[in-house]
């Protein structure tokens, strides 16, 4: 009963000071001990149960007095536990000041007229100059000083170092007795790193008495941050002013160093499985992964800082030219080989964690902190080039990529998982831009993750393609926009892939059929972008990879058609303007269950692939815009004109013949590993017409100027030169040996050349992600829109007015 007891008389308490229409004075000590030497605050969650939301703004706004003194009292606690080295009498009453500033803060944020409170002077000093040397610090900057100081408090949340005798003090070069509690802003907090690991070789060890601190107080400096998200977004992408990061993130900050390595080695030498018994995170509650996630999210909010030169809080250090973030300057000063090793290891180990499968269902542990691993992944990347080139160099990348792919193809309906649909498309960007990454691809794929993608056999670049292919035809339309993104990647590692699948050589043939149907490919001005980067995937691997690739050869051959009708694109003004298709619905309702609804499928899905003549008759041309890089890329290879007619009426009486001699293969099972051709475009159609609907533009109509402009730089030379040489030669073997398997004739084009026939090899063009002010402002709003989610228990920033996003509620 003492703990419902503690609880209620903090209760009354809280109400009480809520309800006083009189200030409560600072020197009130008998009524402030009631609050911050309360036992009713048992844990983290008790603080937002017991001090509501609708009472903070009633403080706030009736009684501004009372909630200024009630942040002053706390602080003030928190800098006299830190000075006198935080005793165990102490322990409880810093954990109450903690878990409070952490329920009020994020209410003083969310008013535009208190955010500058803990910036002022102090109470009693308004009238001191704060350009004056003996100025007191303001609040915040007392609050964040004694919070670093207590993160390596020994006994506090660190574990006490065995020191047999004094010895002179790194800092002050002073002797003292170490029976007694340290002073904390005289210890060397390097001798306190919280884990071995990135520049610390020691495990000093840890309780979850300790690991419960660490956290709160971590927690505490989040919500200090998070004034970001009560600002809105600047128009010109420049970033907003943020005292508490600025100052954090300075010089100012003698505990940098230390806590940069404690909390990245506390994230990556996490190992939630532990020694594999079976359930045992069922028995026993794992206390060391919630400062393992706390610790990822504030690496990620500090790495994202960018110091502001008009920060009152540096003024001095912008004029002496001295502003760095040192957690940024850190994390690209890493350089050994060890370390990288310990970060990727430990990063991929919790990446992969949800994807383990077990005999017994629900025995392991799995963590949900993808979100914020991808986040710092992805920082640590664009902040250490030597750490991606590291990742790059060995197949440890492809440990990065399955479940970068998981997520895609779980997520690719969610439209609340957007967001991290981007970051891992952005992850995948980046690395498509060095080539290593391409030729890592080419390593067997052997450990199944389950997806709901088709069985095959084959590489890592198969299982891109397949979860890329997936994302497109059956995604949210909402990630319309990132379908360039995902066809530069593969365009990026076309020039490297060794031997696909005749799985995924289907599916890309499939998005070629169905990028470049007239009704889709005229839709809006952009559209057409999608075919120059297909058609470069298929010129990079004919070019460069033609004697492994001999599924893709045959898929081109199939569908070569698609590639005559490109290279005699009508242009007649009364011709290209789309047409409605009459058969839409009652293709539509053919598919029944099979088909999602529009509303909910994507604006670019791909149309199914029937083969009949009826569904693939023509419609007229238009799409938009200038594909230069597309056309540089392709270098020789721009144009369909004259090759294009001459092979277009090359193949065709022998194109029915080679269609006839396809029909009359036997069909195989739909789970096949190799599969026909045949069968896997026909798995792969499963998206219908009326889906891509959203993606035509209203006010968009093609013109005979505009698709003249795009024809010619189309780069069709090559696959028009290969349907030219081979087309009449498999024909040929077709009808002389009565061919009946698929195989024979894979086995003809696995044994064939092109040497010498086809255009002079274009250059390797690789696109590299550049980043600009709104990318950067977008992942500013991912990573706290991000944070806000995952800090629900206790919920933050719950019901708080919060601007740099917005918040539904289901």
């Amino acid at each position: 009963m003492g703990g419902v007891e503690s609880k209620q008389a903090f209760r009354g308490t809280v109400l009480q000071l809520t309800g006083r229409t009189v200030a409560v004075a600072a020197s009130e000590d008998s009524f402030w001990d009631q609050i911050f030497q309360t036992k009713g605050l048992t844990g983290p969650q008790d603080a937002f149960t017991l001090v509501t939301a609708q009472e903070i703004r009633s403080l706030r706004d009736d009684s501004p007095t009372n909630l200024a003194t009630l942040c002053y009292k706390a602080v003030e606690h928190l800098v006299r536990s830190a000075a006198s080295g935080c005793p165990l009498a102490k322990h409880n009453t810093v954990l109450n000041c903690v878990r409070l500033l952490t329920r009020v803060l994020p209410y003083i944020f969310e008013d535009p007229e208190w955010r500058g409170f803990f910036w002022s002077a102090l109470p009693g000093q308004q009238d001191t100059s704060a350009a004056a040397p003996d100025s007191p610090p303001p609040l915040a900057q007392s609050l964040l000083g004694a919070a670093l100081d207590l993160l390596f408090c020994p006994d506090f949340t660190v574990m006490t170092v065995k020191k047999s005798g004094p010895k002179p003090s790194r800092v002050c070069g002073r002797t003292a007795p170490f029976d007694t509690p340290e002073d904390l802003s005289n210890v060397d907090s390097c001798e306190y790193i919280w884990e071995a690991g990135v520049g610390f070789a020691l495990s000093p060890g840890t309780t979850s008495y300790l690991d419960g601190h660490r956290a709160e107080l971590l927690r505490l400096l989040l919500t200090c941050f998070s004034e970001t998200m009560y600002m809105p977004s600047t128009s010109d992408g420049e970033p907003v002013v943020n005292q508490w990061l600025d100052y954090f993130c300075s010089s100012h900050n003698r505990h940098a160093l230390p806590l940069f390595t404690s909390l990245l080695n506390t994230v990556c030498a996490y190992d939630p499985v532990g020694f594999g018994v079976p359930y045992y995170h069922a028995m026993v509650q794992d206390k060391h992964e919630p400062l393992v996630e706390v610790s990822a999210q504030l690496l990620c909010a500090i790495l994202d800082a960018e110091i502001t030169p008009n920060s009152r809080t540096l003024a001095v250090e912008a004029e002496e030219g001295q502003l760095e973030n040192l957690f940024c300057n850190y994390m690209s000063r890493i350089h050994r080989d060890e370390d990288f090793a310990f970060v990727l290891r430990g990063i991929s180990r919790l990446l992969n964690n949800p994807l383990l499968q077990t005999y017994l269902p629900g025995s392991c542990k799995k963590v949900a902190m993808h979100q914020e691993l991808l986040i710092l992944f992805w920082k640590m990347c664009d902040l250490n080039k030597k750490f991606l080139y590291f990742v790059l160099k060995s197949s440890d990348v492809l440990d990065m990529l399955v479940p970068i792919l998981y997520h895609l193809n779980d997520s690719r309906s969610d439209a609340s998982r957007v967001g991290l649909m981007h970051i891992c498309v952005f992850i995948l960007l980046l690395l498509s831009g060095e080539r290593n990454f391409g030729v890592r691809l080419n390593k067997p794929y052997q450990v199944r993750v389950p997806m709901d993608i088709p069985v095959f056999t084959g590489n890592h670049g198969d299982l891109l393609v397949l979860v890329f292919h997936k994302v497109i035809t059956t995604g949210h339309q909402r990630l319309t926009p990132l379908f360039d993104c995902l066809l530069t990647i593969v365009v990026n590692v076309s020039p490297y892939l060794k031997s696909l699948s005749m799985v995924s050589s289907a599916k890309l043939g499939h998005l070629m059929e169905a990028f470049s149907t007239p009704w889709y490919m005229f839709a809006n001005a952009t559209n057409h972008h999608l075919i120059f980067f297909l058609l470069e995937i298929f010129n990079n691997i004919i070019q460069y990879q033609f004697d492994g690739n001999a599924n893709l050869i045959y898929q081109i051959i199939r569908r070569r058609d698609v590639f005559h009708k490109l290279a005699n694109i009508p242009t007649d003004p009364n011709a290209v303007r789309p047409q409605p298709k009459k058969k839409s619905k009652q293709s539509a309702a053919s598919k029944g269950a099979s088909t999602p609804s529009a509303a909910g499928s994507p604006a670019s899905g791909a149309k199914s692939l029937v083969h009949s003549e009826q569904t693939r008759q023509e419609l007229p041309s238009g799409p938009a815009t200038s594909a230069e890089a597309s056309s540089e890329a392709a270098g020789g290879d721009s144009g369909g004109g004259g090759a294009g007619s001459s092979t277009g009426t090359g193949g065709g009486g022998g194109g029915m013949r080679l269609e006839q001699a396809a029909a009359a293969l036997p069909t195989p099972s739909t789970a096949v590993t190799t599969g026909s051709a045949a069968a896997a475009a026909d798995e792969a159609s499963d998206v219908g017409e009326g889906e891509i609907a959203s993606a035509r533009s209203a006010d968009f109509v093609a013109t005979q100027e505009w698709i003249e402009s795009w024809k010619e730089k189309l780069p069709l030379q090559t696959v028009l030169r290969l349907l030219q040489v081979l087309v009449p030669q498999v024909e040929k073997i077709c009808i002389d040996k009565g061919l009946t398997d698929e195989m024979e004739i894979l086995k003809f084009l696995q044994h064939g050349t092109l040497v010498g026939l086809l255009p002079v090899p274009h250059p390797i063009l690789i696109r590299k992600y550049q980043a600009n002010s709104g990318t950067n402002q977008w992942f500013r709003t991912y990573m706290w829109g991000v944070l806000y989610l995952r800090n629900m228990s206790p919920p933050i920033w719950y019901d708080t007015e919060v601007k740099l996003f917005e918040v539904q509620r289901v």
